[in-house]
């Protein structure tokens, strides 16, 4: 007997949808029978098509870019003027600078951006998605929140401290908010990928040194494929995950034992 993992008759906000992760979450969403409105910042054709895919009545892209708290508000405000509520946020929109920089030579403007958009981004959507969540009739549960952090956020990234400090802090985050919210019964949980084959990523997987060193990191050979994440995603969403919140669900191959 099939157990199926369904989100009938609920309203999901993706962020950061158009590609990679996001766009694996968006088309899973949408097969699993739920509504999903995502944001896209330049990527019109990707978003476009994406939404085209899953047809207009259980898809709807915004451009949206999400760097700071106040954009969050309005974009929870298109998604709910579209579809009438939100019942489940995947933020998953996220910067990773491919270059690495030394602290003493990182500037201020590298790391304000990182931090504006990996976290203050996050903050914004959060805020105005959970006041939604509360003032909204039931149907369910009131509502499940999932942040994509990151492997980097767990053990830290030289070079990179400006994206390991944005995914550690989204890893405390979601342990404040999943005991702060469990009385309204809103599940928050995390999902933290390693290396995933993605356009963020891309460049650096296929440089011969650099990606065979990343794939001898990995206890299973490679790097994960954007749905391998959407699908743990989708699994928190669900009926099935209603007694875990606070976790934070490690999907990288096996890579944070070895760090």
């Amino acid at each position: 007997m099939s157990i199926p993992l369904s989100l009938s008759g609920k309203v999901a906000l993706v962020s950061g949808g158009s590609r990679g992760i996001g766009a694996a979450t968006v088309r899973m969403f949408a097969k699993a029978g739920a509504k999903v409105a995502f944001n896209y910042r330049s990527a019109v054709a990707q978003a476009n098509a994406l939404a085209d895919e899953c047809g207009p009545n259980s898809c709807y892209a915004v451009q949206c870019n999400l760097d700071n708290p106040e954009t969050g508000r309005a974009l929870v405000a298109e998604a709910v003027k579209r579809f009438g509520r939100i019942d489940i946020l995947v933020a998953n929109h996220g910067v990773w600078p491919p270059d690495d920089v030394a602290i003493e030579k990182m500037t201020e403007e590298q790391w304000r951006s990182t931090l504006s958009i990996n976290l203050d981004g996050v903050f914004g959507l959060v805020k105005h998605a959970v006041a939604q969540m509360k003032a909204q009739p039931r149907n369910g549960a009131a509502g499940h929140i999932v942040l994509i952090s990151s492997t980097s956020g767990q053990r830290g990234e030289a070079f990179h401290s400006d994206y390991s400090a944005t995914k550690g802090a989204l890893i405390s985050f979601t342990k404040s908010l999943a005991a702060e919210l469990a009385k309204a019964d809103i599940y928050v949980n995390c999902v933290a990928p390693g290396w995933v084959d993605t356009d963020m990523s891309a460049g650096t997987l296929a440089d011969p040194k650099r990606g065979e060193l990343i794939r001898r990191t990995i206890p299973l050979g490679r790097a994960g494929k954007p749905e391998e994440i959407a699908a743990p995603v989708l699994f928190l969403c669900t009926e099935h995950a209603a007694f875990i919140t606070g976790e934070i669900f490690n999907v990288n191959g096996g890579a944070v034992l070895v760090g």
